[in-house]
């Protein structure tokens, strides 16, 4: 080229062919540097020119050109320039769309839009032995048969094309598997002709080949662990490697451990998150630590919690003032020891909250945090943030405060211990132990009847739902269930954790701050005028709206009082209500009836607790809105979603934990009568929750008659006979059937009443 000649020039080189490459050699050694300084340039230059968007641009314009023609894998990428540009980033742009489900690659390199093919993404959410379900991204749930399942597992993402429904529900098939779930399975072991094979949990009754080598050694029935090896295209070709037992499928905490693992909770922490841990833990709590802290600890303030908690986040104090009261609520400053985006601070977030099953915790935090320097503990110094609220006699918020401090609580009150004073029949030890704090029981009491008598009359509906104790032995084994109780003190903690909670969000709110936010928005129209039509079904005066509000709900409710069906009033009204969840937004609180609401006073606990912490230790700091909000709002948003998921999967794994030692417990009762209250209904037949709040079905199979029409969602009526099971009917029932393993219990009516 001219360059390389006058290169030979300069140099006094001859220029010929002999020597062409060994000086192009030479000269590309000598301007390497600036050379891969230039590669780099131009590397960076093509990748932001040809970015993996612009790619997924390109390729879906031509897609959409191209309408249901199908385009060849070296047509498509030619049409995008992607060797003139950057072809890794094509890739890319090609795979994720694929992965997506928004283009599919046919086995003869062929590409074609999804869309135009009536293919469409879903999310396999269970399996039987002949069927499944997937979740499309627009929530419609398809039933797919089973030879038509392409081996896919729980949690694939998968690629579906529908068929003709044979139910009028729709039905599909699956033409490719996306992306593949986890390889992790729990389930047990069942031995059928004298072989031994692996059920999944998340596939009932369908029976994988367990590979002969390299296994953890098992027996019939063990709850297990297993790697899914090898995927076949049908659910019987696949093969699986046991990497775990948990012991006995049968015994609840066994298969506690597998819920646990299926939903991925991990109890152990990270190695840096201990490291984090230990050395908070060892520093302890010095005078330095109280430096700009309010001192309280002359205050009287004194902790109030079931006799098992060991993580006490929340202490109060109370006094009468000439205008009414002045509410004192003390939490325990976890922000000062986990700091944002520390290694504890990561994983606290991923965890989002602390799980509670039968008698264990699976902690947010580690216990030296939990239940030792941050727990506030009786007759130990503490940090804490504080809420200082007046209230007039009305119990009407006059002002609020907070600020950093330091307190020594005096006693570690106990509900039950409490609920005695309050009702005169204490002992003498527990006189004796509350001696210090006993006039302030009593003024706390009485502020609480205030505040519980405002929340009616704004009308808050009282909706009343029971929740079970679970009595385990030292063997880990649940000997008893019984309606967990609710007592006066309870109920005066609730109220006042309800008040520093909405001076927290008035604060935020006031200062337009970004913060996390717990919303409870109403109830959806079609679930209203769901709940309309069945209380006036079970002949409850139900109020007229359009638009529901939380005094119409509160109607309903006492309406019912009296009545046969009062508790399946509460539970129709309970189920139409909207999930309340975390938000970056002040969208109010519907059940409350309250415009201002977060959540504050569960730092050890609950992350959102924590992450306001942060934000409110700040605000206090006095920092200006601007740095605030350039500082927090993309935190108050990603822990108010990521706080949100938490909750629910806690919620999930804490019901079906509760479930198992609930069946355990039913396991050396079947055979027993029982009376129980219909508490919900099915086209299959109806749940009965007994006395002692198990549940379980009566399978439509086992009821007398032929044939039942379903009348969504209270009642199931025989066609020919006329006899009706709704909700709320009190039956009698034969335990029939129970399996620890999948948390069931199956009942039978009892023909002998």
């Amino acid at each position: 080229s001219r360059g390389l000649g006058d290169v030979y020039k300069r140099q006094r080189l001859p220029y010929d062919k002999r020597h062409r490459a060994y000086f192009l050699k030479g000269v590309l050694n000598l301007s390497s540097k600036a050379d891969k300084k230039s590669k780099a340039a131009k590397g960076a230059a093509l990748s932001a020119k040809y970015s993996v968007e612009s790619y997924k641009n390109k390729i879906m314009v031509f897609l959409n050109q191209n309408k249901k023609k199908v385009l060849s894998c070296s047509e498509l990428a030619a049409k995008c320039h992607s060797r003139k540009g950057c072809q890794s980033n094509y890739n890319t742009a090609l795979r994720e769309l694929a992965e997506d489900g928004i283009i599919f690659i046919k086995k003869q390199q062929k590409v074609v839009l999804s869309s135009k093919m009536g293919y469409y993404p879903a999310k396999v959410t269970r399996l039987s032995k002949t069927f499944g379900f997937v979740v499309t991204d627009d929530g419609t749930e398809v039933f797919i048969p089973g030879k038509f399942l392409l081996g896919a597992m729980p949690e694939d993402k998968v690629l579906i094309s529908y068929i003709k429904s044979r139910s009028g529900s729709p039905e599909g098939e699956v033409v490719d598997i996306l992306k593949e779930g986890s390889s992790r399975l729990t389930g047990k072991i069942e031995v059928c002709d004298g072989e031994p094979y692996f059920v999944s949990d998340t596939m009932s009754k369908n029976h994988i080949r367990i590979c002969e080598d390299d296994n953890a050694p098992f027996n019939d029935g063990d709850k297990v662990v297993a790697e899914l090896i090898y995927r076949g295209r049908r659910h019987a070709d696949h093969k699986v490697r046991i990497e775990t037992v948990l012991g006995n499928s049968e015994n609840a905490a066994a298969c506690a451990k597998s819920i646990l693992l299926i939903h991925g909770i991990e109890e152990a922490f990270p190695a840096d998150a201990l490291k984090d841990t230990a050395r908070i833990a060892e520093a302890g709590i010095h005078d330095y630590d109280f430096n700009n802290r309010e001192d309280l600890r002359e205050l009287t303030v004194f902790t109030i919690d079931s006799a098992e908690s060991k993580d006490l986040d929340d202490a109060v104090s109370i006094e009468k003032t000439k205008n009414g009261y002045r509410l004192g609520v003390h939490i325990a400053d976890v922000s000062h020891y986990v700091k944002g985006n520390s290694a504890l601070d990561k994983e606290a977030l991923r965890r989002g909250t602390s799980i509670y099953y039968a008698n264990k915790v699976v902690p947010m935090l580690p216990k030296e945090l939990s239940n030792g320097i941050c727990s506030l503990n009786p007759n130990e110094n503490r940090l804490t943030m504080s809420a200082f609220i007046d209230l007039n006699n009305d119990g009407e918020m006059i002002s609020y405060g907070f600020c950093k401090s330091v307190i020594c609580s005096r006693v570690k009150g106990v509900y039950s211990e409490i609920n005695q004073i309050l009702d005169g029949t204490e002992s003498a030890d527990i006189k004796e132990k509350y001696k210090d704090v006993r006039n302030e029981i009593f003024i706390m009491n009485e502020l609480a009847d205030i505040l519980i008598e405002n929340k009616k009359r704004r009308h808050a509906p009282q909706i009343e739902t029971i929740e079970s104790k679970l009595v385990i032995d030292e063997n880990d084994v649940c000997v008893d269930v019984m309606p967990r109780t609710r007592g006066k003190s309870e109920c005066i903690i609730e109220e006042f954790m309800l008040k520093a909670n909405e001076a927290a969000a008035q604060l935020a709110k006031e200062k337009g701050v970004p913060f996390v936010y717990r919303v409870h928005e109403a109830p959806p129209p079609e679930k209203a005028e769901k709940l309309k039509e069945i209380v006036r079904k079970f002949g409850i005066e139900c109020p007229p709206f359009t638009e529901i509000k939380p005094v119409h709900i509160a109607e309903i409710i006492e309406n019912a009082k009296g009545t046969d069906v009062y508790e399946a009033v509460n539970l129709i009204a309970l189920r139409s209500m909207a999930k309340a969840k975390y938000l970056n937004e002040p969208l109010g609180h519907f059940g409350l009836v309250l415009d201002d609401y977060a959540h504050f006073t569960s730092p050890i606990r609950r992350y959102p607790d924590l992450a306001i912490h942060r934000i409110l230790t700040d605000i206090l700091a006095g920092y200006d809105k601007a740095w605030l909000n350039k500082r927090y709002s993309g935190f108050a948003l990603n822990a108010a979603e990521r706080s949100s998921s938490a909750e629910i999967r806690a919620v999930t794994v804490e019901r079906e934990c509760e479930d198992c030692y609930k069946a355990e417990f039913m396991k050396s009762r079947v055979g027993q009568s029982f009376e129980g209250k219909i508490s919900s209904v099915t086209e299959f037949g109806f749940y009965i929750t007994l006395e002692n709040t198990v549940e379980g079905l009566v399978h439509i199979r086992t009821l007398p008659g032929s044939e039942y029409d379903y009348s969504e969602p209270a009642m199931l009526t025989e066609k020919f006979s006329g006899v009706t099971y709704k909700l709320g009917d009190k039956v009698n029932v034969i335990c029939a059937a129970v399996s620890v393993n999948d948390g069931l219990v199956d009942f039978v009516l009892d023909e002998s009443n």
